[in-house]
């Protein structure tokens, strides 16, 4: 937050920005400063029409925190995510995000806790016909167009030729921070996988986020640009003590670059454990 006052404190439209900031995320999205938890799930449940997808699952994390979340196709790793960031409704349980409810705060908000929470797919779901600057400088949008001049500011923030020179300055560290710092200028439909979710991480780190949450993130990639990837989230995380979650289907992934794992089975969560006490040759068990 220090670092977004800092960077937005110069902008035309520095006021709107600063009663945002500090009459909502600080009294909204900060309840309570000295919490640890960054997310508290309790007996969620969650179905698909009739489906059952979710069964009662419950799980912690800490700040600065690496977890990982295996498991087969259609064992809900991808829907317990949605729900987690508040885009799918619960039937049973609660869901805290930074000391939030979700099932019970206003859409405005939940718009603000939301931008405290980088978001990388596996679809890079880059604006193909624009730079790279002008990507990862999108990530602004989400903290910088909650104001009364949001408008204005989400037309500026669309290109890196009207973006403020602050705003580009910090793309442009996001950039170097995942070494793309000479590819600014380049078309974002001009890069291989491997750029192209580095692009994505960068454009998350825009955000300052304190969680990234990220869907299969390297199973689009080739082995060696799956292991770049993920070695960038382990040392973005321990440089910058954002906690991270990540969901994959690739078990080396799983234990060398998380803290602790969960595997899901059947809508629930059938191992939550320190990696360093995991079998790995055991891990196969956990896919149905």
């Amino acid at each position: 937050i220090c670092t977004s006052r800092q960077v937005f404190q110069n902008s035309a439209y520095k006021s709107d920005y600063r009663r945002y900031e500090e009459d909502r995320v600080c009294q909204c999205a900060y309840p309570n400063p000295i919490m640890t938890k960054v997310i508290t799930v309790e007996d969620i449940k969650m179905s698909y029409q009739a489906t059952p997808v979710l069964n009662g699952v419950s799980f912690g994390m800490e700040e600065g925190e690496s977890v990982s979340l295996i498991g087969s196709n259609g064992a809900g790793k991808s829907t317990l995510i949605r729900c987690v960031l508040g885009l799918e409704n619960i039937s049973n349980g609660t869901i805290n995000l930074f000391g939030n409810e979700l099932q019970n705060i206003k859409s405005r908000k939940l718009r603000l806790v939301r931008c405290r929470v980088g978001v990388v797919f596996q679809r890079h779901n880059l604006v193909p016909r624009l730079s790279v600057l002008s990507n990862v400088i999108h990530g602004a949008l989400g903290r910088n167009t909650q104001s009364v001049g949001s408008f204005l500011s989400g037309i500026r923030l669309w290109s890196h030729t009207t973006a403020d020179h602050l705003i580009r300055e910090k793309a442009l560290e996001c950039l170097e921070r995942v070494k793309l710092s000479e590819m600014a200028d380049r078309r974002a439909d001009q890069l291989s996988g491997g750029q192209s979710q580095r692009v994505a991480i960068a454009r998350a780190l825009m955000q300052d986020p304190d969680l990234i949450i990220a869907d299969e993130p390297a199973a689009s990639l080739d082995p060696i640009a799956g292991v770049e990837v993920m070695e960038l989230f382990k040392n973005l995380c321990r440089e910058s003590g954002v906690s991270l979650l990540y969901s994959t289907h690739n078990i080396s992934h799983a234990v060398n670059y998380a803290d602790r794992l969960l595997a899901m089975k059947g809508g629930k969560i059938s191992l939550n454990d320190n990696t360093a006490n995991l079998n790995v040759d055991k891990l196969s068990d956990e896919y149905e």
